[in-house]
């Protein structure tokens, strides 16, 4: 038994404290954000999800010149983008094209804090920690407040699922019904924040829409149902989580530079897969489908 659990889990990794924070905090966020993604995916936000994160690291860079925790700056900027990104466009087309400026000027303005950081600290990985994440040096009191947050925008969800669900699907028959529909995408859109601003503390900014659209893309591949595609868009992203977590405390084992790999890298590759294998199987539960629709029309 030791030596199974040895050849996948390298020496120490139970022991560290740094990785129970990881496997705590991964847990956590890959789990809302599967369940938020969801909802991303059937409002069309995914676009608006990557800007925001962008923004964030924006913030993220100045609250790190400022010497402020970095969690703050992606919270404080995601958030004033989520509310941007809301109030700049109503329709369809508004929203892309209020996305995309958005997303520009969050580039230039993360460049340049990124570019002032290396200058002025002299700390050139603190663009590696923002763009790509390092979820191994995140403090037990940064979990704390994630894990906070993630409990307010679960209950916030709980609320407000069956209008949320409804403006998501048809918001104009959801607004003939009496739902708030510009509030609730306000809201929406600010807990959409939360939580991709928390991937990115995990993921980087780069990356953190990787955790938030995949395990809810290819759940969605496999069912239709909106309860079973957050739970499993939940669950994939929790077990892609947990194997980058493993894999990349293992990496310094073996690394060839000597250093391991981040685990944002791993975590994309692991969902990239799951994405892949959910499209063969819905492509090929649908070929069943049609085959058997076929045998009935024939009868």
């Amino acid at each position: 038994m030791k030596q199974i659990i040895g050849f996948f889990f390298a020496t120490g990794f139970f022991e560290s404290p740094e990785v129970i924070n990881a496997l705590i905090l991964g847990s956590i966020v890959a789990a809302i954000s599967g369940v938020i993604g969801v909802f991303v995916i059937i409002r069309g936000q995914s676009f608006a999800g990557h800007a925001i994160s962008d923004f964030g690291g924006a913030g993220a860079a100045m609250a790190f010149l400022a010497g402020i925790g970095t969690l703050w700056g992606f919270l404080g900027f995601g958030i004033f983008a989520a509310i941007g990104v809301e109030f700049l466009g109503n329709k369809a087309r508004e929203k892309d094209l209020s996305t995309g400026i958005i997303l520009s000027i969050a580039l230039g303005i993360e460049s340049l804090f990124l570019y002032l950081d290396a200058h002025f600290t002299g700390k050139a990985s603190a663009s590696m920690l923002i763009l790509f994440g390092s979820i191994f040096v995140v403090s037990r009191t940064t979990v704390l407040v994630i894990a906070l947050l993630t409990i307010a925008t679960t209950i916030v969800i709980c609320i407000l699922y069956r209008p949320l669900l409804l403006s998501s699907i048809d918001s104009e028959l959801a607004s003939t019904r009496g739902v708030p529909v510009r509030f609730i995408s306000i809201v929406f859109i600010i807990l959409l924040s939360f939580v991709v601003e928390e991937g990115s503390l995990i993921t980087g900014s780069l990356l953190s829409t990787a955790l938030l659209i995949g395990p809810a893309a290819a759940a969605v591949q496999i069912t239709r149902k909106m309860s079973s595609a957050m739970l499993l868009s939940a669950s994939l992203g929790v077990i892609a989580m947990l194997i980058g977590i493993v894999l990349a405390y293992d990496s310094f084992q073996w690394a060839p530079v000597g250093r391991g790999w981040t685990v944002s890298f791993f975590v994309s590759v692991i969902i990239l897969l799951f994405y892949l294998l959910a499209r063969i199987k819905g492509r090929i539960s649908d070929a069943k489908m049609t085959k058997n629709k076929g045998v009935l029309s024939d009868d």
